[in-house]
């Protein structure tokens, strides 16, 4: 059996594993279930809930954990458990759906069981797909007034954009200074307002302590501005080839290969293993 060199790989989903239409490729499932075999851990931080990422995880043979909504959720992929949740407080959610209800935009609002949306178009038809998760319709009052008179505290508030208007959304949204919150995206199409006190590299930093493997025997890869953190706290971060260009210029490696191209697959079978 070949030995392992570094003993946690914490993956992106979308746009670093999976490819544009949904799948994950035979070469990323055959090199994941080996790489597990050989001892090691594979881990997903996504900036998506539970209930959009578990199935997927599932369907690659996954135990352990996985890590949502920008490492805010984390939780046991076999029992559900969820091991750590962190909101925003009902204050804050309502403010920050106000801001979005005043730039017109198509968003989403996430609590623990549901996610709630301002608009039946075709953003959401195509978020639906992607997710395999329907979303809870708020048409017959503003989302801002549901998620007051609910209490709800959001997980995350996400905005779908087009990618010509993304920068401005999100700098209008920073503009406000949402108390404990950072603004971030996942896509570019995505504009996502999460708390701060949690990101991808605080996630990291659980799974280093959850399975006891030093950070500098971390491998975290990605593809967009939310996996900055992630791949500046894993020993060796690494971007995919169709990153964002400032993901790029912080990883210390950045594959040649797309999420197109099976580049998971690709870079455990070069950087995983000891070369003897």
């Amino acid at each position: 059996m070949r030995k392992i060199k570094y003993d946690l790989i914490v993956s992106d989903f979308d746009g670093t594993l999976v490819c544009e239409d949904g799948t994950i490729s035979n070469e990323n499932k055959k090199a994941i279930a080996e790489y597990t075999e050989a001892g090691g851990i594979f881990a997903v931080s996504t900036g998506r809930l539970h209930y959009g990422i578990l199935p997927r995880v599932k369907e690659l043979g996954l135990k352990g954990v996985v890590c949502c909504c920008q490492g805010a959720v984390i939780l046991d992929i076999e029992s559900g458990e969820f091991l750590l949740r962190g909101t925003i407080s009902n204050a804050t959610t309502v403010k920050i759906c106000q801001k979005m209800e005043s730039l017109g935009v198509h968003f989403h609002v996430y609590d623990g069981e549901a996610y709630y949306c301002n608009k039946d178009d075709e953003w959401l038809r195509w978020y639906e797909t992607a997710v395999r998760h329907k979303a809870t319709l708020v048409t017959d009052k503003p989302v801002s007034q549901f998620v007051k008179e609910n209490g709800v505290c959001a997980f995350k508030i996400l905005a779908i954009v087009d990618p010509s208007e993304n920068e401005r959304i999100m700098s209008e949204v920073k503009k406000e200074n949402f108390e404990g919150c950072i603004v971030t995206k996942s896509a570019d199409v995505l504009v996502e307002v999460v708390n701060a006190n949690y990101s991808k590299g605080t996630a990291v930093e659980f799974l280093s302590r959850r399975f006891g493997v030093p950070t500098d025997k971390i491998i975290g890869v990605g593809d967009q501005w939310n996996d900055m953190p992630m791949i500046e706290k894993a020993g060796l971060g690494v971007a995919v080839k169709n990153a964002d260009e400032k993901l790029k210029n912080s990883a210390d490696i950045v594959l040649e290969y797309t999420n197109e191209e099976s580049a998971i697959a690709r870079m455990i079978e070069k950087y995983a293993y000891t070369e003897d």
